[in-house]
């Protein structure tokens, strides 16, 4: 079964929340700081999306979550480095799922647009 895009955020998230731990053991507080900020708001701006008082109230949050999900990636690819996240196991997953997140989120928006008008 497919998993919604609310569901695909937050367990996004979860992951997020265990890179920034590792993050913050190995003493980079400001890096973990970016990326739990980014990462975990992707979700919290679909989660608000769903209660959107109009339709562009929901494209406007929707649009939000894919400019965080933007920043993630770009702090998910700056860490590809052993001294930060190369060696955390779900670095490849969350590589992968950011992408998908980001074309989800791209195709909800896009549809979202077309039938507002």
């Amino acid at each position: 079964m497919k998993k919604n895009i609310q569901d695909r955020t937050f367990d996004f998230a979860v992951i997020i929340l265990d890179a920034y731990f590792l993050l913050r053991e190995k003493g980079h507080y400001k890096l973990s700081e970016q990326l739990v900020k980014s990462g975990t708001s992707i979700g919290a701006n679909v989660e608000e999306a769903q209660a959107a008082h109009s339709k562009a109230d929901f494209i406007n949050k929707l649009t939000i979550a894919n400019k965080e999900a933007r920043e993630t990636r770009y702090w998910i690819r700056l860490f590809n480095r052993k001294e930060l996240l190369l060696d955390f196991p779900s670095y490849e997953h969350v590589s992968k799922e950011i992408e998908e997140i980001i074309l989800i989120l791209n195709s909800i928006i896009k549809k979202s647009r077309s039938n507002l008008s």
